[in-house]
């Protein structure tokens, strides 16, 4: 595991980088603002990932149980007539192994699910999300973009995880710590032509307080 004190080559003030994923529980380290694993899929599958077609990239927001993801996952590459195949069933255990990292990591049984496809500016502005933590993963276009603010304003330096590198990342609701200052948004694709296929997941501590 590096973690980075000060801005270095590929990450910034208070980032995990790590090439494991057993590696991320540093997330939960006093001053970890973020953590990333270091990683890519498969060139066969990010290949793939690229040339679907975007009506059939699948699209849903869903609370369920973080044992589920992987069939609930299944059900809806069905719904949305992705393509089966090998690439297919390693984007479906991918999905699933994240949850239940993510669930273990955060002590979450329940796990709210976003699959989106962005072709706009979709979140553009520096921002901290109102939540505890969340799990971003890029699996086509570009990555999550970071950096440091001191004032709220747009960091100085920027930078990109790159595509299919899950990153964690602190909310304005984690407990008893002062806000790093980490902001960050989706890249600004707009009238560019690129289609980003993003995961995300937020634990559910309170599933009543959700519905």
């Amino acid at each position: 595991m590096n973690f980075a004190r000060k801005n270095i080559k590929d990450a910034a003030i208070g980032v995990g980088i790590a090439d494991d994923p057993t590696a991320l529980s540093t997330f939960l380290k006093p001053g970890c603002a973020a953590a990333i694993w270091r990683r890519q899929a498969p060139p066969e599958v990010q290949s793939w990932l690229d040339g679907v077609d975007v009506e059939t990239l699948p699209r849903a927001r869903v609370i369920l149980p973080a044992h589920a993801v992987g069939e609930t996952v299944q059900h809806l590459f069905d719904m949305a007539n992705l393509p089966a195949g090998a690439e297919r069933d390693w984007l479906q255990a991918d999905i699933a192994g994240l949850a239940d990292m993510f669930s273990d990591l955060m002590i979450a049984s329940f796990l709210r699910l976003r699959l989106d496809v962005v072709t706009t500016n979709a979140c553009r502005r520096f921002h901290i999300d109102a939540i505890t933590a969340r799990l971003v993963c890029n699996y086509r276009g570009t990555g999550t973009q970071y950096g440091i603010s001191t004032d709220g304003t747009e960091p100085e330096r920027v930078f990109t995880v790159q595509t299919g590198s899950p990153i964690l990342l602190r909310g304005t609701l984690w407990p008893a710590e002062t806000p790093s200052g980490l902001l960050h948004r989706s890249p600004p694709i707009e009238r560019t032509g690129e289609t980003r296929l993003v995961l995300v997941l937020d634990p559910v501590t309170d599933q009543e307080d959700e519905i």
